[in-house]
């Protein structure tokens, strides 16, 4: 019999009969690019039901390999049994050792079934108002007065851990065996269960996954019994999960995110200071003091428990904050426990890619399937997790706790704890004098910024410190946690400071300590010279020197993912260029081991019209360069463009510029001009706020509008900006955005210091042949360049037009769309026309059609 598993033709899981040919393309290629062990790059247009296939081609895979995996252990338990004697006694030994495996299923399903069925009557109890919160009494209410007991503060390294390789789950196991307790089933699993990593950027992209898995028709094994016959995929009895039932089908599901999502400690939340070091500093306390929501090690059942409820029933992450208030249990930590038995695991985007992240977490990609959604955003956030920055005022005040640190210790520290910290010292001095020398010369009149290599920097900081070697001195910051230790014994001093004369206080508890952003800048210092820049800059009005490290190469440490991984998955709606992709991030990856797949929309080429708009009303060429972004001609006869598309656009219209000043100054031309009241005549006039938290509230104005009447007029106008809130991850369908309007060309500024390293960066690959140029494409700098423009525009476009029977118009203003270069690096869609007259007939044919 062959291992391996044959890509299907059909896919029984899937909710809706039939499928689109498109989206059976995308699963069959998907379950082959995982069950091949290949990194593979989807592209399939918002609207064609992508999370959808990924998960029902993903799952269908996992259930497959499930019953793969299963037969090789009972065949691997019954070769070790060693059977002699007739054939029928082997047989029966078989059988044997099949149902004690399959009893031992049977027991982990029971498990689950009872922590559902307890979910189930903790939410009618919160209903009836049955469920009672921890209550402190008033003892515990007051604060405790803290002992004098300074051995807190002595790094956690004074004895070496022999066993410091060890994953988290390793470490976990041997502490069972260590107690004398035996692992359970379930444990036994932790080592074994493959795992799906879902990733996307943000918790609200995120919460769409748990939807869209409850819409697919998987069945479970019965109850009582699981045969080794692979699971089917069938119709499931319920489409949704009540409170009466009990679902017929499930898959391990946990949804990993922050403090800030999970934490259910209010009286901390309410705190003014950093949410994750506020829960550090309560869980170094003890006894009453620590924080009530986490058990402790002797009620390790209680946690035990809450890992079932949160895998019985897939929860998103507002589901899951829900059920551990309803359980008097930290969700932040519950979620940590059910990592290792999950079959799916939904995290946002930093904890999959910073290494940090996943060892604190106990992630082992090894052999596991990563699907990273909205991947158009992974080649910037890889860049921006590695940038770190350090003002002189946080260096100074690290160097000086340090000090106060060594000199306060020394006679109770280790020889090695000794010499680790006094090479710290000896750096961070080096270092703060640097950036004082180079704020007073002369040059800095004129230059503002300088930037230059790691190895440059080093030199420059003198013999001492450039023979500092910075990769021990930061792996003994990480095991010792010496940076919080440090904050909490400087907050211990300054509180006794504060309690006499007033005098300055340079931290404050709960904050991030000063330390620890010094300890992140000083690990990218390790990075390969080349990989990345460091720059130094004047900032603010007291013009402060900056320090910054800037990583220029995004693939090391998404390497680090793909190298162990089984199969890695980047989809979106528009990944175009691969090529691009390719380039950046597997460029030393086989070329036989990558793939791609792209299609284009389940759209009829009626339901969308594609115009291009080259001249204006006067005739003149329409190009919004950002020297001419401020002239009052462009702008009014820009003004009168909208007011065209307000009169033939109907309900809403979204209009997107490629920058809020550019936005602003159009906005203050037009009210001037009384321009903004003429669009307010036709349509209720709103303009995306830079303000993250009034998003939300214009959106359910602008909705509002769009659906009813505002002011006596229906339907609106939106004024957003490429790149910003509303260009990305909101869903502007049916009405909400019957027209797309695109203004110019979002490139970044090339005056930028950042900008000008990347593009020297890649030509430089290109140069030692590490990149190659396709036919008929500009050199790597003016390619990448082009492509983040690009990359931007393609999210704006992709607000519209969110499913099948969805139709709407999409404008772009300005003569460079025109161009071939510019016109490739758009979506696969309806061929782009330059007709203005063709929008009036293309709305007058939906409004009869409808």
């Amino acid at each position: 019999m062959s291992l391996d598993l044959p890509t299907p033709d059909a896919f029984p899981a899937f909710p809706y009969s039939p499928p689109y040919d498109i989206q059976v393309d995308l699963m069959r290629h998907l379950y082959t690019s995982i069950e091949q062990r290949k990194v593979t790059i989807i592209e399939s247009p918002t609207g064609t039901g992508k999370t959808l296939s990924l998960l029902c081609a993903s799952l269908t895979w996992l259930a497959d390999e499930r019953s793969r995996a299963r037969k090789g252990k009972l065949a691997a338990l019954a070769g070790a049994e060693d059977v002699e004697g007739p054939d029928w006694v082997a047989v029966q030994t078989r059988k044997r050792i099949q149902r004690e495996y399959e009893a031992k299923e049977h027991e982990y399903n029971e498990r689950l079934a009872k922590a559902r069925q307890k979910e189930m009557e903790l939410k009618k109890r919160m209903k009836t108002r049955v469920v009672k919160k921890i209550r402190l009494d008033d003892d515990r209410a007051k604060p405790a007065v803290e002992e004098e007991n300074d051995d807190i503060f002595l790094p956690d390294n004074e004895e070496p851990d022999e066993d410091d390789n060890l994953s988290p789950a390793v470490k976990a196991l041997m502490a069972k065996y260590a107690k004398g307790t035996a692992p359970s089933i379930a444990e036994e699993e932790e080592l074994t269960c493959t795992k799906i990593y879902y990733a996307s950027r943000t918790h609200s992209q995120l919460m769409q996954v748990v939807p869209e898995l409850q819409r697919l028709k998987l069945s479970v094994l019965p109850q009582e019994s699981c045969s080794s016959n692979p699971p089917t995929l069938g119709k499931r009895g319920a489409a949704d999960i009540s409170e009466d039932d009990v679902p017929v089908a499930y898959t391990r599901t946990v949804s990993l995110g922050s403090r800030r999502q999970l934490c259910v400690n209010e009286d901390l939340r309410r705190k003014k200071k950093d949410l994750d070091e506020a829960c550090r500093e309560l869980l170094d306390q003890k006894g009453d003091n620590r924080c009530q929501y986490l058990p402790t090690l002797d009620d390790e059942d209680r946690i035990l428990d809450f890992r079932d409820q949160i895998l019985a029933v897939p929860k998103d992450i507002e589901e899951l904050a829900t059920a551990g208030s309803m359980s008097n249990i930290c969700p932040y930590f519950g979620s940590r426990r059910a990592i290792p038995q999950a079959e799916l695991v939904t995290l946002p985007y930093n904890l999959l890619l910073q290494k940090s992240a996943r060892e604190a977490l106990g992630i082992d990609l090894t052999d596991q399937v990563v699907i990273i959604d909205e991947a158009h955003n992974l080649i910037p956030t890889l860049l921006s997790l590695s940038t770190h920055k350090v003002s002189f005022q946080v260096l100074a005040t690290s160097y000086h706790q340090v000090c106060a640190y060594v000199s306060k210790f020394r006679n109770r520290l280790a020889p090695d704890n000794i010499l680790h910290l006094k090479r710290l010292v000896a750096f961070l001095d080096a270092l703060k004098k640097y950036l004082l020398t180079w704020k007073e010369a002369d040059a800095r009149k004129m230059q503002k910024v300088e930037i230059m290599s790691v190895a440059e920097l080093v030199g420059r900081l003198g013999t001492k410190a450039a023979s500092i070697n910075l990769l021990d001195v930061s792996k003994y910051m990480k095991k010792s946690k010496i940076a919080r230790k440090i904050a909490s014994y400087s907050d211990k001093e300054s509180d006794k400071q504060t309690a006499g004369p007033s005098k300055p206080n340079l931290t404050r508890r709960g904050a991030i300590p000063p330390l620890n952003t010094v300890e992140d800048f000083l690990l990218s210092l390790t990075s390969a010279s080349d990989d990345g820049r460091v720059s130094l800059s004047l900032v603010g009005p007291t013009q402060d020197v900056e320090i910054k490290y800037q990583l220029l190469n995004p693939s090391p440490s998404f390497l680090e993912v793909v190298d162990v991984a089984r199969s890695v998955v980047l989809a979106g709606g528009t990944m175009s260029p691969i090529s691009d992709v390719v380039n950046q991030l597997f460029a030393t990856v086989p070329t036989s081991r990558v793939t791609s797949f792209s299609c284009g929309h389940i759209i009829p080429s009626s339901n969308l019209l594609g115009l291009t708009i080259s001249k204006g009303p006067t005739g003149t060429d329409l190009e919004y360069k950002s020297d001419k972004q401020s002239e009052k001609p462009v702008i009014n006869e820009l003004g009168q463009i909208v007011s065209n598309f307000i009169n033939v656009v109907p309900s809403g219209m979204i209009v997107f510029f490629p920058s809020y000043k550019f936005l602003n100054t159009a906005k203050d031309v037009w009210k001037s001009s009384g321009q903004i009241e003429k669009f307010g005549k036709k349509k209720a006039v709103f303009f995306e706020p830079e303000e993250a938290t009034a998003v939300e509230s214009v959106m359910q104005e602008y909705a509002a509008a769009v659906c009813g009447q505002h002011d006596g007029v229906k339907g609106a106008v939106l004024f957003a900006v490429i790149g910003a809130k509303l260009s990305e991850g909101l869903n502007f369908a049916d009405d909400l955005a019957r027209a797309v309007v695109i203004v110019g060309l979002p490139f970044a500024n090339l005056g930028s210091p950042e900008l000008r390293e990347r593009m020297k960066y890649v030509k430089r690959l290109e140069q030692k042949g590490e990149l190659k140029r396709l036919p008929g494409q500009k050199d790597a700098a003016a390619e990448l360049y082009e492509n983040m423009c690009m990359n931007a525009v393609n999210q704006s476009i992709g607000r519209a037009i969110r499913h099948k029977g969805d139709w709407a118009a999409l404008v772009l203003l300005d003569r460079r769309y025109s161009s071939s270069a510019i016109k490739n690096k758009l979506p696969k869609r309806p061929n782009v026309r330059q007709a203005m007259k063709e929008m009036g007939s293309f709305y007058r044919n939906k409004k009869a059609s409808v």
